[in-house]
């Protein structure tokens, strides 16, 4: 089943720093809702993201779930390279009722990222393969994309 979330002023945390994160925060950019990434090394995106005042950057290397009581969020993103650490903060957000995602490990998360086709903001498509393939989800969308621009022009 596909949801699509009404995310305006709630809180997103997103622990990690990399390409990864950064995907998630692209993802999340539209959406009217509070990011702030946790991390001690950032994308020079995400850092440019912080300095413009898209989101707001803690640069520290988290180690432990003491910053969920700190920031209160309603949806927690683990995409750190350390899968005991984030399978730790899908743990505790959990029990804490929490929305969680690990990207690394789709299975334990309360929700999937699919592939989207945006078509000029009006109508969304989604490609989804339950968690299954992202590398098939992220081709049908790249040739999706192409076919809607062949036939656009």
């Amino acid at each position: 089943m596909i949801v699509d979330l009404n995310l305006q002023e709630k809180s997103v945390i997103v622990i990690g720093g990399g390409n990864e994160a950064q995907k998630r925060i692209n993802s999340l950019m539209n959406q009217e809702c509070n990011i702030t990434v946790i991390s001690d090394k950032v994308t020079p995106q995400i850092t440019k993201l912080a300095k413009l005042k898209k989101i707001q950057l803690k640069k520290q290397k988290i180690q432990d779930t003491k910053f969920i009581s700190e920031f209160k969020p309603d949806i927690i993103i683990t995409t750190t390279n350390d899968k005991k650490l984030n399978q730790n903060i899908i743990n505790a957000g959990k029990k804490k009722k929490i929305i969680t995602y690990s990207s690394d490990n789709p299975e334990e998360s309360d929700f999937s990222n699919p592939a989207i086709i945006d078509f000029e903001k009006m109508i969304q498509i989604a490609i989804f393969t339950g968690g299954r393939s992202p590398a098939m989800s992220k081709k049908k969308r790249k040739d999706c994309n192409s076919s809607r621009k062949k036939s656009m022009s």
